[in-house]
């Protein structure tokens, strides 16, 4: 059986830069953390919600643990941007190529600029997803920043 494209250019990507955790494709998708988390057998706090934002119309991916909000208004403040806002479904897909719900932290045509949650750190493993709602990989905190060449931050 053939990847899906999108979960491929996330294994492609994952490959690329050495990550060692294998994609796994579920019987359900899990669009949400609860949903993923419940999936997974896991903390809420340890998967890893890629969420794309209009930053002045420029995409931001910000890496939350499923646990937090994002605190757009603060974020906006330490970007330097007048105004940090979720993305519509369609500007998600033109910079991502992937759809809200499954968009994983690699795997897009271009590079987008990524924050990752802090609060990540504290789980050994963490569940991302990989390019569509039934997929996901194992990572951990450390692997994020390094494979998003992510910058640290506190998003509530």
């Amino acid at each position: 059986m053939s990847k899906h494209p999108n979960v491929q250019r996330v294994a492609d990507a994952l490959a690329a830069a050495g990550a060692t955790g294998e994609i796994k494709i579920l019987d359900e998708a899990v669009p949400t953390a609860a949903a993923a988390a419940a999936e997974l057998g896991c903390e809420v706090g340890a998967i890893a919600n890629s969420l794309i934002f209009d930053g002045d119309g420029s995409p931001v991916l910000i890496l939350t643990s499923g646990a937090h909000r994002v605190d757009t208004a603060k974020l906006a403040a330490e970007l330097g941007i007048a105004k940090l806002r979720r993305a519509t479904p369609e500007f998600v897909k033109e910079h991502t190529g992937q759809s809200i719900g499954g968009v994983a932290p690699v795997g897009h045509p271009h590079q987008v600029r990524t924050l990752v949650d802090t609060a990540l750190e504290q789980y050994g493993e963490v569940w991302a997803a990989a390019g569509i709602p039934h997929s996901v990989f194992p990572t951990t905190y450390k692997e994020l920043l390094d494979l998003t060449n992510g910058t640290p931050v506190t998003v509530n």
